[in-house]
Parts: structure tokens; sequence; C-alpha cells
């Protein structure tokens, strides 16, 4: 039986906020498919970078980070939608100018910084993710007491959610590298469809 150490902790906790299929797991997919692995991992790190972030500010400053946040949290949830509305936006822009183009002709290269930038940046608009950190070690506070604890359940919080990013980066990737350019069209606008989905979501405060 394992011991349920704060890394431990922290890795089903990282699990726990990476996978349920969300606007940001769909994004990973459509990056993989539409740009390949390497760049869809960078989001992933991305993805997981900012969720042990939100892990550790937790350990260090709980309560606080959840009344901070409860304060402002409507503004929070527009700014998300607005956000995520913005790249739908671009991106079926983007997607519809690709019917133009000859088979075989690429797209102008993106660089990895500015996909990580764009990824950490939606991630942390996301006032749950660190409500959902801040309730777990509000639970755990005894086994994260010890030196280094609080480190080890952050740290097993970014491997947590960069093993389940990882797989949406890979599996958006390999499927990408087996479809036909109308066809990675077509799964990317259905993609931004649900991201949509989830902007009026969070536009309508739920």
């Amino acid at each position: 039986m394992v011991a349920w150490t704060p890394f431990v902790a922290g890795l089903a906790a990282g699990l726990g906020i990476a996978l349920p299929l969300g606007a940001i797991g769909v994004l990973i997919l459509r990056e993989g498919v539409e740009r390949g692995i390497r760049m869809a991992a960078v989001a992933a790190f991305a993805v997981a970078t900012v969720d042990f972030a939100y892990a550790l500010v937790a350990v260090v400053v709980g309560e606080r980070v959840a009344q901070a946040l409860a304060e402002v949290e409507r503004i929070v949830q527009l700014v998300g939608a607005a956000a995520l509305t913005v790249v739908v936006i671009v991106g079926v822009r983007d997607l519809l100018r690709g019917l133009d183009e000859p088979a075989g002709v690429a797209e102008l290269p993106v660089g990895y910084g500015s996909t990580f930038l764009r990824f950490v940046g939606l991630t942390a608009i996301n006032p749950m993710t660190a409500v959902y950190f801040v309730a777990l070690t509000a639970g755990l506070s005894q086994r994260l007491a010890g030196p280094g604890a609080g480190t080890a359940f952050a740290i097993g919080v970014l491997l947590g959610s960069l093993a389940w990013q990882m797989v949406l980066a890979l599996g958006g990737g390999l499927a990408g590298g087996r479809m036909s350019q109308r066809l990675r069209i077509g799964v990317s606008l259905a993609g931004y469809t649900i991201v949509v989905g989830y902007a009026l979501r969070l536009a309508l405060g739920g």
C-alpha cells in the first residue's frame, strides 16, 4: 500500500484538476492537431506550470487567496470568457484562411515562447483552479506542515497535471498527423465550438 505522502497527494490533486476535459484541454488537443506534438507539449507544460504555481501559493497563503478571489470572482469570470472568445475568433480566422492555401503549404511558425505565455495566461485567469488547491491544502494542513511537505505537494501537482496534459498533446498530435487538411480544420472548428460553450458558461456565471 502506497503511503499517502504529500507528494502522492499532490499527484492525485494534479490529476484531479487536469482530468475533467475543459476549455484548456480542448485547446491543447487542437494545438496538437493543428501544430503538432511539440507545440502541444509546450502548451501542456504551460498549463501544468500554472497548476504548480497555484498549488504552491495555496500551501503558503491558503485562506487569504480564497477570500481575495471570492471578492473578484465575477470579474475574473468575465475576463476569462472574453479571453476564450478572442482565442476562438483568432483561431477560426486562421483556420478559414487555411482553406485558400494549396495543400502542403505550411503555416507561418508560431514560437514556443508565445504559445507557452498564451496557455499560461488562459490557465491563470481561471479562479476555480486556485480555489481547488486552497480547499485541498486546507484539508491536508496537518500532512503539509512538515519541512518541505508543501513543496513536495506542489511538485506532485506539477507532475500529475503534466502527465494528463501530455496525453492530450500526444493524442492531438498523433491524430493531426493522420488527417487531411480539411479534416483537421473540421475537428478544430468542432473544438472551438466547445470552447465557445465554456466561454458562454463563464459569461453567464456558470
